[in-house]
């Protein structure tokens, strides 16, 4: 029979076999009286990762992909075996947590957030400071949608113009202090704990994104039925940042497809002509040839499995 546990902690797995040991010692050297349970996915690595997890962290859970199906498929398998879905309400944890294995938490964090939603029950999502090893904040921790505005502004340079400016710089939230809580739009997938009760509300991540995007649409969807997001610089954690991705050619590709998924999904039929073809042409430009295809495929893009 399932136990029942507060926290559902996933986490996908790429080829950084020596992060991800980090990051699980972190975990299991969580104090309170939280109930977690833990489920690597690991997305095809060809490193040392599996055995590590095996031979140092028995108490985990596995799955073993033999390809690389990408972060949202990865972690829906992830949440669906640790009976996030399950049909059973009573036997689902009252949260889950999507952790990058590039990151190292602080042994009060689960507790501390779990006990902040359970006092915010009108929350779904709560985030974490993230910080870089270089001691800066990783900016993608507070976030507003990339709404055509917004995308604009930053793509124009105005938001490194006018960090301080609450119209400009709403891509990354600069002009807020980084350690004041704030209702935001989104936080970033690398430390994003969930109220399993949204996330059956809205359903799993959308799998049409590879990598990217998919948490801000995971956001929007449980924003859109009323729930809040929030940033809480009262726990800080650590964030390599992009250690599985940042010498992948197809990251890159599909960082720039990401923001073609969600533009079409959430923004296109509400954005004037002249603004559509604006917002098209921002990515191409940013994209070049790797997305010239997605562009020209149009509303489509959101057909593809």
């Amino acid at each position: 029979m399932w136990s029942v546990i507060n926290l559902a902690i996933v986490i996908v797995n790429y080829n950084v076999c020596e992060l991800l040991r980090s990051c699980l010692s972190s975990v299991y050297s969580s104090q309170g009286e939280i109930t977690f349970e833990v489920c690597v996915v690991d997305n095809n690595s060809e490193d040392d990762s599996l055995n590590m997890v095996r031979e140092e962290f028995p108490q985990a859970k596995i799955i073993a992909n033999r390809e690389n199906v990408g972060y949202p498929t990865a972690n829906n398998l992830g949440l669906e075996l640790l009976g996030v879905t399950t049909a059973n309400i009573e036997q689902r944890p009252r949260y889950c947590l999507l952790l990058n294995p590039d990151t190292e938490v602080p042994s009060n964090a689960f507790e501390f957030l779990v006990d902040y939603l359970d006092a915010n029950p009108e929350v779904a999502i709560v985030g974490p400071r993230l910080m870089m090893l270089d001691g800066q904040l990783d900016l993608a921790c507070r976030r507003a949608f990339p709404s055509p505005e917004v995308s604009a502004y930053r793509m124009l340079g105005l938001s490194r113009l006018f960090p301080s400016s609450p119209r400009f710089a709403r891509y990354n939230m600069t002009f807020l202090p980084e350690d004041q809580i704030a209702e935001v739009d989104s936080v970033v997938g690398a430390f994003m704990m969930v109220r399993v009760e949204a996330v059956n509300q809205v359903g799993l991540m959308d799998e049409r994104f590879w990598m990217y995007g998919e948490d801000l649409d995971w956001a929007k969807r449980m924003k859109d039925v009323g729930w809040k997001v929030v940033y809480n610089p009262d726990i800080t954690v650590l964030h390599v940042k992009r250690a599985s991705s940042r010498y992948s050619r197809r990251a890159q590709v599909e960082f720039y497809r990401a923001m073609l998924i969600f533009y079409y999904k959430h923004y296109s039929s509400s954005t004037s002509k002249p603004m559509h073809w604006l917002v098209l042409f921002g990515i191409a430009i940013k994209g070049r040839r790797s997305i010239i295809g997605d562009i020209l495929a149009g509303p489509s893009i959101l057909e593809a499995p």
